[in-house]
């Protein structure tokens, strides 16, 4: 069991990654479950591969528990915990991982249930049968059916019926790959020029929310969050083309806009305190 369970190292971790979101939980996730197999009796287990999955998908799920229960804590206070012996993920690497993931659909992600989230990271990613998800789950194969399909329409996403969405899409994709690149001048010339900008407290974080206007006083604004928009994506929020940030598989800040008949950006309302956050109904927008 421990040459299968290092054979089958590198997926075993993605399973953990895409469950949790997190590369220093998703470690931690395989030292548990290495921990619960190398105690087990499995002289009766005959697909051995399969039963370690189980066991990985079943310590994912007990940290996404116990993670949602946690939704309330302050911002500062959801950041990852330290590892074990003081040790921590290789930023390079996370980042790495969540380009090849999508940072879209580790948001999206963020937003579904434990159980749901399960169900569809073991079915729709790694072909894990819904008779083995169901009997992890505690649930009918039925009901994990529709747990899956559930958690597939919110990761594909369904834009709001409106004539002008894919030219918000360009506009909101355009304002992402200007703050990532520090381009002023590009992100100037997507903002009216009377932009105001409205932020909850707990982005900066300051006592106060932060209001600004004016498309430069606006763009210095974000191109102060380069770092940021890093783990941002373009996301629906409730129906509309926005923008979503998650670092470490936490969803932390979202950018809702509001465009002008001329198609510039007149506002951006950037949501961080945790009750707002829950508020939003976050959907991929052309997440594959």
């Amino acid at each position: 069991m421990a040459l299968r369970f290092e054979r089958d190292r590198p997926r075993l971790r993605a399973v953990a990654y895409r469950i949790l979101g997190s590369l220093s939980e998703a470690d931690d996730a395989l030292q548990d479950a290495w921990l619960r197999a190398d105690r087990a009796d499995t002289s009766d287990v005959a697909n051995p591969s399969g039963w370690l999955t189980t066991v990985v998908a079943r310590v994912c799920l007990n940290m996404l528990r116990a993670r949602a229960g946690r939704r309330e804590d302050p911002l500062d206070d959801a950041a990852p915990a330290p590892r074990p012996g003081g040790g921590s993920a290789d930023p390079e690497e996370e980042a790495q991982l969540a380009d090849s993931v999508g940072i879209a659909l580790l948001i999206v992600l963020d937003t579904l249930g434990p159980a749901e989230r399960l169900a569809f990271v073991l079915h729709d990613m790694f072909d894990v049968p819904f008779d083995d998800i169901a009997a992890l789950l505690g649930k009918t194969p039925a009901a994990t059916r529709q747990l899956a399909s559930r958690a597939r329409r919110r990761v594909r996403g369904v834009p709001a019926p409106e004539a002008d969405t894919p030219r918000r899409r360009r506009a909101v994709d355009a304002y992402l790959a200007a703050t990532r690149g520090g381009d002023f001048d590009a992100l100037v010339s997507l903002l009216h020029p009377d932009v105001v900008l409205r932020a909850d407290a707990a982005v900066v974080p300051t006592p106060e929310p932060v209001v600004m206007s004016g498309r430069e006083p606006v763009a210095r604004g974000a191109m102060a969050s380069m770092a940021r928009a890093r783990s941002a994506a373009v996301v629906l929020v409730d129906g509309v083309p926005g923008i979503a940030t998650a670092a470490h598989g936490r969803l932390g800040v979202v950018l809702r806009f509001t465009f002008g008949g001329d198609g510039l950006i007149t506002g951006i309302d950037v949501a961080a305190e945790p009750e707002r956050l829950a508020a939003l109904d976050l959907t991929g927008a052309g997440v594959s």
